[in-house]
């Protein structure tokens, strides 16, 4: 039986919680996420015949079919699409005040933490981390996952990730979202030893001549290199290669005649090992902010606060070699 449809003018009626069983959220849940009736009672540990009486009585409560057959099978109504994120944040904010936890020690804890970040900052940040879990926190578990400029704000909200690693958002993401500043990059330059046009300086003229590879997540746009062209009124650079890792990039360099510019910490992670030649842009390149961000349901809690802790040091423990890395080698005269 469907709900009577309320007038345009109506306000919404009060939802009487007393009167609606939890369970029934918990079976919603599932069925939201599923949308198959078998699966969903699977997920929640009941019988399917129990999940089927269950969503009786949700389409009763809610005045709406909720799942509907499709020729591939059963399909979400509009009005259980509306309700998919907000059911779950709300499950897993009720989950998290009712569940007891001890306080949070390191050294003895059992816990997974999610980082959302990209390969570059991975590459920054993990190799510490990694050394610290390991003296400090030796059963702390990490999972980095590929993070999105448009999905972090709501990943972080459902609490599906811990912590986000990023580049300063040019725009306010959330009003929940907290961030703090982890370290300022800048950019070098780097070509192949042996480059046949490159030897004890990159100046503008040759930078310019050069085929440049552009590290774009999208494969689109143009770089802070291009911006900065255009606002000197220079001639554009010829982009020959876009690539959407940051870790593919300097590699490329080795095996080709191809200039790239790219964050100094990057870099330094391969020019030890890779024979590269790095130099300083021959034209000034606006630096950036690389931040940690939270929701702020999260501020006060301990675990979280040894996190955010954990990962501003870690970016920390690669800082002298950083540092030393702003001493540019150059190649020797051939």
């Amino acid at each position: 039986m469907h709900a009577p449809m309320r007038r345009a003018h109506e306000t919404p009626a009060e939802v009487d919680l007393s009167g609606i069983n939890l369970n029934l959220m918990v079976a919603l849940d599932a069925l939201l996420q599923e949308a198959h009736v078998t699966r969903a009672a699977a997920r929640v540990g009941i019988t399917q015949s129990a999940m089927s009486h269950a969503l009786a009585q949700l389409r009763e409560l809610l005045g709406d079919a909720l799942l509907i057959r499709g020729r591939g099978g059963m399909m979400l109504t509009p009005r259980a699409e509306q309700l998919c994120a907000p059911l779950k944040r709300g499950l897993a904010e009720l989950r998290r005040a009712l569940r007891h936890e001890p306080p949070f020690e390191p050294a003895t804890a059992s816990r997974r933490f999610t980082v959302a970040t990209r390969d570059y900052f991975g590459s920054v940040l993990l190799p510490g981390a990694l050394e610290l879990l390991g003296r400090e926190a030796p059963g702390v578990d990490l999972v980095v996952q590929h993070v999105e400029d448009n999905t972090y704000p709501e990943l972080l909200e459902r609490g599906e990730v811990d912590l986000a690693v990023i580049v300063t958002p040019k725009v306010e993401a959330s009003p929940g979202l907290r961030q703090r500043k982890l370290f300022t990059e800048d950019f070098v330059c780097v070509v192949r030893k042996d480059h046949p046009a490159v030897r004890r300086k990159l100046d503008l003229h040759t930078y310019l001549e050069l085929s440049h590879i552009l590290i774009s997540p999208r494969g689109d746009g143009v770089g802070a290199v291009d911006r900065t062209l255009a606002q000197r009124g220079l001639p554009p650079r010829r982009i020959a290669l876009r690539v959407p890792y940051f870790l593919i990039a300097p590699l490329v360099v080795t095996r080709s005649d191809y200039v790239l510019t790219a964050p100094r910490r990057l870099i330094a992670a391969f020019s030890e090992e890779y024979a590269l030649q790095v130099f300083p842009p021959p034209l000034p390149v606006p630096p950036f902010n690389i931040v940690e961000v939270w929701h702020e349901r999260f501020d006060g809690d301990p675990a979280h606060q040894w996190l955010r802790g954990l990962v501003a040091r870690a970016v920390n423990t690669g800082s002298e070699n950083t540092r030393s890395s702003r001493r540019v080698r150059r190649a020797p005269a051939s």
